[in-house]
């Protein structure tokens, strides 16, 4: 079989940007599992990486662009302001409070760099001719140079189902996002390669992707569109389906790490989570959109005070967070939020500090690292499932003598971020629909 060589990054809203290499590729079956490697934007292995910023400067921007990434979610949700602030494994990079992961697309493969995001279902990427795209660094995709191209055309039950609208015979797409950004354009089946931690790199022919004539927002000239890891019909991981048996999971390494290791990204058998420290939450279902996984908070206790977490406004009340790899901070409700940094400010008893330009308000004067610093133990009690966070989970280092509680307040919906999900192993399994934790050093 023909080899290639060519690598692409994908971006997760996680999200998470995810970075295939195409160097000897079969058509090959994922059962039994596979993993690929997941990028932080902040990596000097990213595309991303500005080595003149220091690790403080690196941070600010990660929250300013977790604030912008709440947006996604709910346009008005914060009221924070930037100005106050065989088994497969997939790669993931950070991009806006996301990774980004390796991809190609194609026969021959096209390398791209897209957002991979638990935010998002639709797998799309710029392609040519494009009229009004956003400047992009890397070459665009050309459908017209792949064999394996094919347009969805507007009279299939697919198009139908996917709301797909019709121009000239072909099925076409409209994405939109809560920052305003979107992307329109016509739905395809192509080839999409996936590159493993292995070096073995599998093909998945007929994967549907959107292929963008029309993209403009916030994205980033060094992404070329997102791999959607959504609950929804069009995500990678319904796609996938039984070949993965509905399974991923993510080991994202702490922002604190100094091993040059990368996150992971599980799919199928890698991705189940085992063992005597795993704990599991029931998926919502019947929530719309489809696209996010909502988890149920019971309660969250801050050493020996409980504080009663409040219900969504769904029938049962359940369903009042959704968990999210691509954004960097975890938002509570703002009452709750209040309520919730006094009791860490009572338990710290120290002298709080305000940090310029950094959009979070409980800090303190420390040169300890964050895993250091003395902080309570915060349980967050899903239903079902107890979370432990200690002070490397809670706390991060917001200046070179500061440290900030690494919670926020939103004015919408509650977001569990990548932050308090660092050094977990944290599995989706969409069969029995539960989310399961299990700490672990993923570094190893």
């Amino acid at each position: 079989m023909a080899a290639y060589h060519s690598c692409a990054f994908v971006a997760l809203s996680t999200t998470l940007l995810f970075l295939l290499c195409a160097s000897s590729f079969s058509l090959a079956s994922a059962k039994g599992g596979f993993s690929v490697d997941l990028i932080h934007r902040d990596s000097p292995k990213s595309p991303f990486y500005n080595p003149s910023l220091t690790p403080s400067q690196r941070l600010v921007n990660a929250l300013r662009r977790s604030i912008n990434r709440l947006n996604h979610f709910s346009p008005a949700a914060s009221p924070l302001s930037q100005d106050g602030l065989n088994q497969v494994e997939a790669t993931l990079i950070m991009n806006r409070g996301e990774y980004l992961m390796e991809a190609s697309i194609g026969t021959p493969p096209f390398p791209i760099k897209a957002i991979a995001d638990t935010g998002s279902d639709l797998i799309w990427t710029q392609c040519k001719p494009c009229p009004s795209c956003y400047q992009q660094t890397d070459p665009l995709f050309d459908p017209k140079r792949s064999s394996t191209y094919k347009t969805l055309p507007c009279s299939s039950n697919q198009c139908v189902s996917l709301n797909g609208t019709c121009s000239s015979s072909n099925c076409q797409y409209s994405a939109s996002y809560g920052d305003g950004s979107h992307s329109r354009g016509e739905f395809a089946r192509e080839t999409l390669t996936l590159g493993s931690t292995t070096g073995r790199n599998l093909a998945f022919p007929k994967t549907l992707i959107g292929c963008g004539h029309d993209n403009n927002g916030t994205f980033d000239e060094k992404s070329s569109g997102i791999v959607g890891l959504g609950g929804g019909n069009e995500s990678l991981i319904t796609q996938l389906g039984a070949s993965i048996d509905g399974k991923f999971s993510h080991c994202l390494v702490s922002i604190q790490s100094q091993a040059k290791t990368t996150s992971k990204l599980n799919f199928g058998t890698n991705a189940v989570v085992s063992g005597s420290q795993v704990v599991s939450t029931p998926i919502v279902q019947g929530l719309y959109p489809e696209t996010f996984y909502f988890l149920t908070v019971e309660a969250i206790s801050v050493g020996d005070t409980k504080l009663a977490f409040p219900p969504s406004t769904f029938a049962n009340g359940e369903g009042n967070i959704i968990i999210d790899s691509g954004t960097t901070l975890t938002f509570f409700p703002s009452d709750f939020y209040a309520n919730l940094e006094a009791e860490v400010d009572k338990a710290i008893g120290k002298e709080r500090m305000d940090v310029p330009n950094v959009p979070l308000s409980l800090c303190y004067k420390s040169s300890e690292s964050e895993a250091e610093f003395k902080a309570p133990t915060l349980i967050v009690h899903f239903k079902g499932a107890d979370v432990k966070l200690d002070a490397a989970h809670t706390f991060v280092r917001a200046s070179e003598e500061a440290v900030c509680f690494a919670f926020a307040p939103t004015k919408s919906i509650s977001i569990y971020g990548n932050l308090s999900q660092m050094d977990f192993l944290v599995g989706y399994d969409k069969k029995k629909q539960t989310v399961s934790f299990k700490p672990t050093d993923c570094t190893k």
